[in-house]
């Protein structure tokens, strides 16, 4: 009786089998026969559906694609875009984006920004008003200008920069509008004629008195004096001071064999 029921068992697979090969079932990936609105793959075996449809089962059904919209291809989503100029109302339909006066689309076509010239203020385009002596910028924010070379921005006006004798404008538009010319220091909202020491040379630094001491000078009370460099030492990087040689440590005024 066991016998049998295995016998009766294994019949049954091999008729499942045979049944598998005889009537194949068409899959959901584009394998098995090419249904109508589909089109064979160009590599490997099965199909695709054709652009505006989509597989369903073992077949390609229609999109159902809304005015002003285009097919995508892609198997995931609606399937579909709207059109250059169209926005996507809630999957179902594509409606005019509304482009306010003095505004144009963006050349993405999915959205808008005005003109030279306007602002967006509450979803339209306003002028920006430009005063005396500023320009236009092409800056998404902020005022939408910018004063003259020479001008600063003040409440909504440009005023003169005040620039003192021996000086020049930064052109900068953070820090400080003017700087003195070279060989001239900044004292207050002056430039003074800087006093130059006999063995220094003036430098470019924005701190300090404007001028540095020569190589093997250091500055003391406005002069630059010479060093006194003791034996076993070196003039550092600066040339204005030093340090001393390896193997020896600072002593006082001195260079002493180190411990």
């Amino acid at each position: 009786m066991r016998h049998m029921a295995r016998l009766l068992s294994q019949l049954v697979f091999v008729a499942g089998v045979a049944a598998f090969l005889a009537f194949p079932v068409s899959a959901q990936d584009g394998t098995g026969p090419t249904p109508q609105n589909a089109q064979p793959r160009g590599y490997g075996g099965g199909w695709d559906c054709d652009l505006g449809f989509r597989v369903e089962g073992a077949e390609c059904v229609a999109l159902d694609i809304p005015e002003h919209a285009y097919p995508t291809g892609r198997a995931y989503g609606t399937g579909w875009d709207c059109a250059r100029g169209y926005e996507d109302v809630n999957g179902t339909s594509c409606t005019p984006i509304p482009v306010p006066d003095n505004a144009f689309l963006r050349s993405s076509g999915y959205g808008w920004q005005c003109e030279r010239g306007f602002r967006e203020e509450r979803d339209v385009c306003v002028p920006i008003a430009v005063p005396e002596f500023a320009y236009l910028t092409d800056e998404g924010s902020g005022t939408g200008w910018t004063c003259d070379r020479g001008y600063t921005a003040l409440a909504g006006s440009c005023l003169p920069i005040a620039v003192p004798a021996n000086a020049y404008l930064t052109n900068s538009d953070f820090g400080a509008a003017w700087a003195c010319e070279r060989g001239f220091v900044k004292i207050e909202d002056r430039c003074d004629a800087i006093i130059l020491p006999a063995n220094a040379f003036l430098d470019q630094a924005s701190y300090g008195p404007g001028w540095s001491c020569e190589r093997g000078y250091e500055p003391l009370n406005g002069a630059c004096v010479v060093i006194d460099l003791p034996e076993n030492a070196y003039l550092d990087r600066s040339g204005n001071q030093w340090s001393c040689d390896l193997g020896f440590q600072l002593s006082g005024a001195a260079c002493i064999l180190g411990r």
